[in-house]
Order: structure tokens, then C-alpha cells, then sequence
């Protein structure tokens, strides 16, 4: 089914004559209604076709859905303290793999990983070699942290084949959190758009694939631009590197420093 019109709201179906008034009077309904549509036009001006139960907000109330789709393997969109993403459960093979038929990108290209809180962490990589407290410094936040896998990773080893290391992410976004938490493992995580293309920073940046989601969340546009998290390698004791600027790369180099770590080329 399909609701011809410029935005969705949260309500149930509303007759066509809602879209018919002046444009005074269709201004104040949108007002009326902005907390509770699913998605903006003041954040995110679609003027789109819309599937019914393909985009909801990114709120509390859609959270349950949300994780019920991740373990059912399916592909979900989500908002991101820096980017919306596409994510699926990084323990089940089929999903991840879909992830990279979506974006169209190579499987040689490894995917990181989300989880709810930083204490997670340790279930994936290995954190031993860290000062205590150093990845509550960084996290949540915008930032990517490389680090080892080890032996004892509750990751499938069919996720990124061939690597011994995996970026970690904990986003500073509740909504994402709480299906993170929800779920009870990792979640892949990359950003939702054609491989090679510009990062979405809001839904209609990746609209040509809703379709192959489950739902995407609306979360409005995303205010940090398209630089994504800062990517940074701590696989190595007392050193890190930076593998991609990204949003926060002053902030997460001064914490490191103030950590006793040095640069690696």
C-alpha cells in the first residue's frame, strides 16, 4: 500500500483533502503534527512516495520492532551519532552478506561493529593492553576503535574473513543503543549508501534502498556532516593510528596523548 504525499504522519490513514488546503493552513498542520510524524520535512524534505511500516521514527516506542527484525536477520537503517547506517546482526552470515549486496561493496572491504555499551567491548576484542578508562574517554562517541579480535571473540569467523582485527563502535545515539542492547550481540554496522557514494546524513540520501530494508528509522538530518566517526587503530600497546580523520580526530588524539600514546605512521 502506498500514501501519495510530501511527509507521513504518525496517525492513522488521513483523507487527501489534509493535502489540499492553502499553504498557510497546510504550514499550521505540519506544525501541528511535527512531533509525531515519522519523518520531517523541515529535517528531511522527501516529497516522495512512501511504503506504509517501511519508515518509522527513531524513537523508544519502534525499538522492539527493530531488534525483533535484527533476529530475524533482516537489514534494518538506522540513525548514527554521525551518519545513518545499515545494520543487521554481525553474527548471522546471510544478513551480513546482504548488507554487502545492498551497497554494492566488496567483501574484501570488513565491516565494524556496534554494541550498546563500552563494557560490551571486551566480548568482541581485546581491551587488556588499554589504560583503564581510556575507552570511556572516547565512547560513546563519535570514533571507531580498531583492536584485535583474539581467539575468545564472540564474533563469527566468517565476519570479515581474513582479518584479524575489527572496528568497534558505541554511537552516542540512544535509539541505536537500545537495539544494540536489545538484540544481546553486535551489531554490523556501515553506512547507508551505495559503496563509493556520499554518506547519508538523512533518509532521503539513500531512498532508492529502502526497499531492501526491513524499516528505516528517521532520526531527521543528522547534524555532523558526512565525515563519519573518527577511525583510529589501539590494536598496538601505547600506540594508535589514525586511519580516518573523521568528526572528532583533535578530540579522540588529545585523549590518547593525555593516555601516555604515540602516533605510528
Amino acid at each position: 500500500m502506498m500514501i501519495q504525499g510530501r511527509f507521513l504522519l504518525n496517525t492513522p490513514f488521513l483523507p487527501n483533502f489534509f493535502f489540499r488546503g492553502s499553504l498557510k493552513q497546510n504550514q499550521r498542520i505540519r506544525r501541528r503534527f511535527s512531533k509525531n510524524m515519522a519523518w520531517s520535512m523541515e529535517r528531511c524534505d522527501l516529497g516522495l512516495d512512501v511504503k506504509i511500516g517501511v519508515v518509522h521514527p527513531a524513537t523508544d516506542a519502534y525499538a522492539v520492532e527493530a531488534v525483533q527484525a535484527l533476529k530475524a536477520g533482516k537489514v534494518i537503517a538506522v540513525p548514527t551519532d554521525t551518519l545513518y547506517g545499515f545494520a543487521c546482526d554481525a553474527c548471522l552470515l546471510e544478513a551480513v552478506n546482504r548488507i554487502y549486496e545492498i551497497k554494492g561493496r566488496k567483501h574484501t572491504s570488513p565491516l565494524a561493529i556496534c554494541v550498546s555499551d563500552v563494557s560490551d567491548i571486551d566480548r568482541f576484542a581485546l581491551t587488556d593492553h588499554l589504560p583503564h578508562g581510556l575507552l570511556d574517554s572516547l565512547l560513546p562517541g563519535p570514533v571507531t576503535v580498531v583492536l584485535k579480535r583474539g581467539e575468545s571473540s564472540a564474533l563469527e569467523r566468517s565476519l570479515n574473513p581474513g582479518f584479524d582485527s575489527i572496528g568497534v563502535r558505541v554511537p552516542d545515539c540512544n535509539f541505536i543503543r537500545l537495539i544494540a542492547r536489545g538484540s544481546g550481540t553486535a551489531l554490523a554496522l556501515t553506512s547507508a549508501n551505495p559503496s563509493g557514494q556520499p554518506s547519508s546524513v538523512c533518509i532521503k540520501d539513500f531512498e532508492k534502498l529502502w526497499e531492501h530494508c526491513a524499516s528505516v528509522y528517521d532520526g531527521g538530518t543528522l547534524p555532523s556532516g558526512r565525515a563519519g566517526s573518527t577511525v583510529v587503530d589501539l590494536s598496538t600497546p601505547h600506540k594508535y593510528k589514525i586511519l580516518r580523520p573523521g568528526s572528532a580526530k583533535e578530540e579522540t588524539v588529545a585523549i590518547l596523548e593525555k593516555h601516555g600514546f604515540i602516533e605510528t605512521v
